[in-house]
């Protein structure tokens, strides 16, 4: 199951696809945001928002909003004329905003292939995959129906080591893939 999830990953990395790394875990969050930043890919880690890919104009506002105030932030243009309490509310808002789509700030459109960690703890993503017919390879534990996803790989996900190995082989699969 891994060597196709792998084959799968490097042909399409070949063709510059794009990829959505997800696992909200706490232990798998840390793992997911580094190695999805080493590879270039697009991640979630803090928490799935429902309908992020299903109700993907409105995640796009959402993104281009996040983009726009952080560059104002970074400017100092926000802190001309503004209170301290105005200031404080646009920090909370960018604060959160970093939290939840930090990992796909540079998303421009839907990913062509779905990795997910823990497929029940992720159940809502895997349902949005499947409705918008985007691939999803998934770790999948004893817990868990293979049948929901398209590539199941069999794995104990709750195990930061190996949760840590296979998403090392996908995302080298990944660099694999770019680098031809």
């Amino acid at each position: 199951f891994l060597s196709e999830a792998c084959d799968l990953i490097m042909d399409a990395a070949r063709k510059r696809k794009e990829f959505l790394l997800v696992g909200t875990k706490g232990y798998a969050a840390d793992l997911i945001a580094s190695t999805a930043k080493k590879t270039g890919c697009h991640y979630i880690n803090y928490k799935w928002q429902g309908g992020l890919l299903t109700n993907w104009s409105t995640t796009k506002e959402k993104l281009e909003r996040f983009r726009n105030l952080k560059q104002k932030y970074k400017s100092g243009l926000f802190h001309r004329r503004r209170t301290k309490k105005e200031i404080a509310l646009i920090e909370k808002q960018l604060e959160l905003l970093q939290q939840y789509l930090e990992g796909i700030f540079y998303m421009k459109k839907l990913p062509d292939i779905v990795i997910i960690v823990d497929q029940q703890k992720e159940s809502t993503a895997v349902r949005e995959c499947r409705a918008l017919g985007i691939p999803t390879i998934s770790l999948v534990d004893t817990n868990c129906d293979p049948d929901f996803v398209d590539i199941p790989i069999p794995a104990n996900d709750d195990a930061r080591g190996s949760v840590g190995l296979i998403l090392n082989k996908l995302m080298s699969a990944v660099s694999s893939g770019y680098n031809n």
